[in-house]
């Protein structure tokens, strides 16, 4: 199977999982890895193969079991495992959140695909994709104009992110006991515990941690315009803790014992509690958020 990006990632996000389970136990089927790491089962089984010829695990018919923990080399390197999407997301929003790029400066394709070395389609998909925010606006028969990420957008987005968020929290507590979404949250809580455990070596992984219990949360509303919003959170918020390193150890750990606040209050079906830690982690996120960008600029 060709070694891709997008079978890297997969790979890299199941020696996760293995990293949270004792030598000796065994992985959940073929089917369930698929559906918790979104990914084929063409895909999960190139994964498995590679990690029984490298002797992390035994593989013997259904049964899969840990032989021994995951070590820094059997990972890919982050370079590898991104997507020529993620490629120029990540470097359209350092230049936006570093301020190299000027409100009202015109962004040419071609230009950019040559700056961030990608095709120039993989651009124009991004920025058509991106323009739905209003951060940018194409200028008929000239390019796109940038029109700037500005504290005011800043706080409008903050605005509208607890009011969706809150109101998710609200619905996820009153979800009916049988509902899949309460497995994914203690799923999620395990995680969580884990990462806390070694949060001092590995404070690097809270990012997609961290995506992945907002997407939860958001979930619960079941709305096409809530879920739409989220693309636009997971840009700015979840990418901006990426690319701010300040503080970042301390950031990260305060928000693993926030999200630990709120998963089990949710869990207790205490909604007042809930929407109590909610607002505290939605707080410090947009504290974060303004007080890291030299608005100046």
């Amino acid at each position: 199977m060709k070694r891709n990006n997008r079978y890297k990632d997969i790979h890299n996000r199941c020696l996760d999982q293995i990293r949270q389970l004792p030598t000796g136990a065994e992985l959940p089927t073929e089917s369930k890895l698929s559906e918790e790491l979104e990914a084929s089962r063409t895909t999960i089984r190139a994964v498995l193969s590679h990690l029984a010829e490298i002797e992390l695990i035994d593989w013997q018919g259904r049964k899969k079991t840990i032989l021994r923990k995951p070590l820094k080399r059997d990972y890919f390197v982050s370079e590898e495992t991104r997507s020529t999407h993620q490629i120029v997301e990540q470097a359209f929003m350092e230049n936006i959140l570093g301020g190299h790029f000027d409100v009202g400066v015109l962004l040419n394709e071609s230009e950019l695909a040559r700056q961030f070395d990608v095709s120039t389609s993989a651009v124009r998909e991004f920025l058509i994709r991106f323009s739905r925010f209003g951060l940018i606006e194409k200028a008929p028969n000239r390019g796109w104009i940038l029109k700037g990420f500005t504290q005011k957008f800043a706080l409008e987005l903050s605005d509208v992110r607890e009011l969706f968020e809150q109101r998710s929290v609200r619905l996820f507590v009153n979800l009916p006991a049988r509902d899949e979404a309460w497995q994914a949250l203690t799923h999620l809580q395990q995680e969580h515990l884990a990462l806390q455990a070694r949060l001092q070596q590995d404070y690097l992984q809270f990012s997609n941690l961290d995506n992945r219990f907002h997407k939860l949360i958001y979930s619960a509303s079941d709305n096409r315009f809530i879920n739409d919003f989220y693309d636009l959170i997971t840009i700015i918020f979840h990418y901006h803790y990426r690319w701010n390193k300040k503080d970042e150890l301390e950031r990260n750990t305060a928000a693993v014992a926030q999200h630990l606040d709120i998963i089990q209050a949710l869990i207790d079906k205490d909604e007042e509690q809930a929407l109590a830690a909610c607002k505290v982690h939605l707080a410090q996120a947009r504290q974060t958020l303004l007080s890291s960008i030299d608005w100046e600029k």
